[in-house]
């Protein structure tokens, strides 16, 4: 059998091609992004607890980080997605998805934790300073001038975090997961086992590109605007930048609080 036979059979190829697009390509995307609004949500609190002052939420914050950045992925699927039924959490019944779904969750939580605590840190300490000089608590300060502020910055890096929830999402079929549930890697590995041929996972590694690809585009586009979107006259530096930002929001802020001149 040559190459062209083993990576490129087309009989193969257009015999995959349906349950690719059916089916694994939407669970793909359901995984990696019900994974992604689970992981903002904690990686937003995570984050916040990242740069609090107090101990208490600080150090439990920077274990979880540095748990589930340094264990392997698959290693962290096995963990969590099995373990938790073990422990007698079968709050889902007996489908493992909805533990994938959790699982990935968990993972992208951990970088986009530190996603959104390097963004927030990237601020100008002035921003928190002046809302607190306006009447505004910690927490109201934090959710309206510089969580937004910060947001704007890990866009880029955000978008490359799902691109690698995608690729992570090809390690749940460990879960064992029933033949609607697959996901593409899975299609294409159950295909190439029936028929000793490779064009299947070749036809699902081409499906991952085509979602991929243009992600890791935008992600530089992106990148390029937020570096290049003003224009060097209207550019300002240092603190003087960011009172800028945040000025419109403070006012706004207050607005209903200062008396009318």
């Amino acid at each position: 059998m040559n190459i062209i036979d083993s990576f490129f059979n087309w009989d193969q190829i257009l015999a995959v091609l349906p349950d690719l697009i059916l089916i694994g390509l939407p669970n793909t995307l359901i995984l990696a992004f019900s994974a992604m609004v689970l992981g903002t949500f904690i990686g937003i609190l995570i984050a916040l607890a990242s740069v609090s002052k107090r101990k208490l939420l600080r150090i439990p914050a920077r274990i979880y980080v540095d748990l589930l950045r340094g264990l392997p992925v698959i290693l962290t699927i096995f963990l969590l997605g099995q373990g938790l039924p073990l422990i007698g959490l079968r709050i889902f019944g007996t489908s493992s998805y909805p533990y994938g779904v959790i699982t990935l969750g968990l993972i992208a939580g951990a970088y986009i934790a530190e996603i959104f605590r390097s963004g927030i840190e990237a601020l100008p300490g002035g921003q928190l300073e002046a809302a607190r000089a306006l009447g505004m608590s910690h927490g109201k300060a934090m959710r309206l001038i510089v969580i937004p502020q910060g947001v704007r910055n890990t866009l880029p890096a955000l978008t490359n975090q799902f691109i690698a929830t995608i690729k992570d999402s090809s390690l749940v079929y460990l879960l064992g997961f029933t033949i609607y549930e697959r996901e593409l890697y899975r299609i294409g590995q159950d295909a190439a086992q029936q028929t000793g041929n490779l064009s299947a996972l070749v036809a699902a590694g081409i499906m991952y590109l085509i979602i991929t690809i243009p992600l890791t585009y935008i992600v530089n586009y992106m990148d390029k605007r937020f570096k290049t979107g003003r224009r060097p006259e209207t550019m300002m530096t240092g603190e003087a930048e960011a009172a800028n930002l945040s000025a419109p929001i403070l006012r706004s802020t207050v607005a209903g609080r200062v008396p009318n001149e």
